[in-house]
């Protein structure tokens, strides 16, 4: 599990050509140093987000490789990555961490685009699409996982949603380099999840037994 508190950036420091048949690739992402202390194969980190095993590592130079199998780039942003690209990272959580965010599961959804960003001295807010599926989960202050982050959605319309962001987000994550078109990876927080479906099923079952 992970908290959507990002810990850093991290950069693309070489990948596998995708195999256009299998659409498979690995990673070899450099991380800042002392991030990857106590780190071990098999470990689990975020990177945009998504949650991925580290397949090797070495630790005096910061850097661990992750397979990317073709349901990860079919529905993320990772597919978009090039060498030298950087990319948001947080490790898994640990029992008794902080929750400064909101539980995420690294498992994303669907990677949506960036519509509108309007920014003013001290704020900025981006506009994204939100697909039609996904609308009943977009809820106004509800939690949404964006790269990774943890971020409270601050308005939702017909086709897209807003989220604000404060100076330290953009100082730590991707965000303050992110650009209208880039391509987001969206996590619906689990429990909005449950509870929407949950009572959209009951909701229907009665429809159909009032019937």
């Amino acid at each position: 599990m992970f908290t959507g508190i990002v810990q850093g950036t991290a950069r693309v420091l070489a990948m596998s050509s995708h195999n256009k048949a299998d659409r498979f690739c690995s990673l070899r992402i450099q991380f800042p140093a002392g991030s990857l202390e106590d780190i071990a194969q098999g470990a689990s980190i975020a990177l945009n987000g998504v949650c991925l095993t580290v397949t090797d590592f070495d630790l005096p130079n910061a850097t661990a490789c992750f397979d990317v199998i073709r349901e990860t780039l079919d529905v993320t942003n990772l597919s978009a990555l090039a060498i030298g690209d950087e990319v948001n990272f947080e490790r898994a959580a640990r029992i008794g961490d902080e929750i400064g965010g909101h539980l995420m599961s690294g498992h994303v959804i669907k990677a949506v685009r960036i519509r509108n960003i309007l920014k003013s001295e001290n704020n900025v807010s981006i506009e994204l699409e939100a697909p039609k599926d996904l609308h009943p989960y977009l809820l106004n202050k509800g939690f949404i996982g964006l790269n990774g982050c943890s971020l409270t959605v601050g308005e939702v319309n017909q086709e897209t949603f807003v989220v604000h962001l404060i100076p330290e987000t953009l100082t730590v994550t991707t965000f303050g380099t992110a650009k209208t078109g880039d391509l987001v990876n969206l996590e619906i927080d689990p429990q909005t999840h449950t509870i929407v479906d949950t009572v959209t099923r009951i909701l229907s079952k009665q429809k159909q037994e009032g019937n």
